[in-house]
């Protein structure tokens, strides 16, 4: 009963008509980031943060959590059509995705897409509704130490469920924790790691290094690329699946939603693991397992319902205890922080209706990508003729605006530009962003959880481990490393990110 008062008090606030403009405006962006390959959720919601600041705190936050799982449901669009995912977790749906619409089924293809997404995004954010509260009740247990001992969970979650090298993964975390060191010292107030430079006494903002290594980098990465559009197909054809097809994807879509609810909670699964996962059990239990990559519909609705169940109960552990699970959730806390909005447990019981909205906005968002993806199909045909050397330079001037407008300041511009070449040369070298940026926003909250419960324990060290929580999460995290060095382990790792290599 009392969740259905909370429900009912966030579907009050989200279908007011500013919220339900900013949740479509939201959804509308992140297909169009799907659609457009090489864009993606990152450098677009890092370039929008600064307009966060005129907005209201839930109309903010509803418009970039639309962006994100909005652009779940747009990237399936140009994997079907044109074999080129428009966001990393849709890698897989080009295997069967395409095949179906060479074979004339591109309608149904993306039919079955977006109705999987759907039924995953609904069910995700039931399981949000009702897990989040109890979870954030267990949250007001923890203190500094538990704190701490969690986000070295979580950073090493990330690591270890990052694709590519594990050393060059914990090289950028590591970066990131310095960089997050950069500015005042959380106790004394000293000014550390300046290099004489007044603007970085403030420290280096997130924001800024999000738009150079996802935003800029990510240009450059795509004007050096031929672009082909030679394998484009533009007749979509009936979107009504047959009973056969229909009949095939939907135990698909089922199991992808509960793994890819599952894997969203976990630090650094999202939802690019659990689309390869997806496709991974689906060819292990099919009786057929020579018709995938073939044009199989359990091949495009198990993954795409898991990536868009993943993106969604990613938020779980970002409202419940503050824990940002992937760089979009890092970037989220950013948005959060603009507003004197601590994220954890306090955003329920602190601010209510922004936590209740945002989950009600969910469900309403998942409506508007049905209708968006399905009728409008023409019109992100349509876009994906637009040569990217025509695009570029409008993406390029708004993330100069969108730096420029966070202090006013042309400095954050050249910074922008540093970390733009920067995170070009670490694509070069394939290391993640996505560790570095978690390691920026979790280091300055991990140095102070660290030194209040040394306070709080007048220096005793064991504080970490005396505690069974604290002692629990710590050997938690030595067991990730423990396994994932294991030979068999990391071979099996190597296969499940081979696909996105």
């Amino acid at each position: 009963m009392e969740l259905f008062d909370h429900l009912m008090l966030g579907l009050s606030v989200a279908f007011t008509p500013e919220n339900l403009m900013y949740a479509f405006l939201g959804c509308l962006l992140g297909t169009l980031i799907g659609v457009l390959p090489g864009i993606g959720p990152v450098p677009t919601i890092a370039m929008l943060l600064p307009v966060t600041y005129v907005l209201p705190p839930t109309a903010g936050l509803i418009m970039l959590a639309g962006i994100y799982y909005g652009a779940q449901y747009g990237g399936s669009t140009t994997a079907v059509l044109v074999a080129l995912p428009g966001e990393t977790s849709a890698v897989v749906t080009v295997l069967d995705g395409h095949q179906m619409a060479r074979n004339g089924r591109a309608g149904a293809a993306l039919a079955l897409a977006a109705l999987g997404s759907f039924f995953a995004g609904c069910v995700a954010t039931v399981l949000l509704a009702a897990f989040a509260p109890p979870l954030a009740a267990i949250a007001f247990e923890f203190g500094p130490a538990e704190y701490f001992s969690l986000m070295v969970l979580g950073l090493v979650g990330a690591v270890v469920l990052a694709s590519g090298s594990l050393p060059k993964a914990i090289a950028m975390v590591v970066l990131g924790l310095l960089l997050g060191m950069v500015g005042s010292d959380v106790n004394s107030g000293v000014i550390r790691y300046d290099f004489g430079l007044p603007e970085l006494q403030d420290g280096i903002d997130f924001a800024i290094v999000a738009m150079g290594v996802f935003g800029f980098a990510e240009i450059m990465t795509n004007l050096e690329q031929r672009e082909n559009r030679i394998d484009m197909i533009d007749k979509v054809g009936s979107l009504y699946p047959s009973r056969q097809e229909f009949k095939e994807a939907w135990p698909a879509a089922i199991r992808g939603t509960l793994l890819g609810s599952a894997l969203g909670i976990l630090p650094g699964g999202g939802a690019v693991l659990s689309s390869f996962a997806s496709y991974s059990l689906e060819k292990k239990m099919s009786a057929q397992p020579e018709r995938f990559g073939k044009g199989h519909p359990a091949g495009v609705a198990g993954p795409e319902s898991a990536n868009n169940a993943a993106a969604q109960t990613s938020f779980i552990p970002l409202l419940t205890l503050g824990i940002p699970g992937n760089a979009v959730m890092a970037l989220m806390i950013g948005a959060m922080t603009i507003h004197n909005i601590s994220p954890g447990p306090q955003v329920m019981s602190n601010h209510p209706q922004l936590f209740w909205a945002l989950i009600v906005s969910m469900w309403i968002g998942n409506l508007m990508l049905l209708v968006l993806n399905l009728p409008l199909i023409g019109l992100w045909i349509k876009l994906l003729k637009v040569p990217y050397r025509i695009l570029f330079p409008a993406i390029l001037v708004f993330c100069v605006i969108g730096v420029y407008s966070l202090n006013g300041n042309v400095f954050d511009i050249y910074l922008t530009a540093f970390f733009g070449l920067v995170g070009y040369v670490w694509s070069k070298l394939r290391c993640e962003g996505a560790p570095l940026l978690l390691g920026l926003v979790l280091g300055p909250m991990m140095e102070e959880n660290f030194r209040r419960a040394l306070l709080l324990s007048r220096g005793d060290y064991t504080t970490f481990v005396s505690r069974p929580l604290t002692a629990s999460l710590l050997a938690a995290a030595v067991l990730l490393v423990v396994l994932v060095a294991l030979p068999s382990i990391r071979k099996q790792r190597a296969t499940a990110f081979v696909e996105e290599d």
